[in-house]
């Protein structure tokens, strides 16, 4: 009985961390191309008219 509640707890745990791995990557990707965007921004906003 808690073998099956240790081999579980285990399974959830892996799965909680490659979870985390994932948002964690897609944060600091999503980041670098909004930084990148908002910079190619910066750069041309003389030649945006209104």
């Amino acid at each position: 009985m808690e073998e099956k509640i240790y081999k579980t707890i285990s399974g959830s745990g892996a799965l909680n961390i490659a979870v985390g791995v994932v948002v964690l990557v897609t944060g600091i990707v999503s980041g670098t191309l909004l930084i990148i965007g908002g910079a190619k921004l910066l750069a041309g906003r003389s030649k945006i008219l209104f």
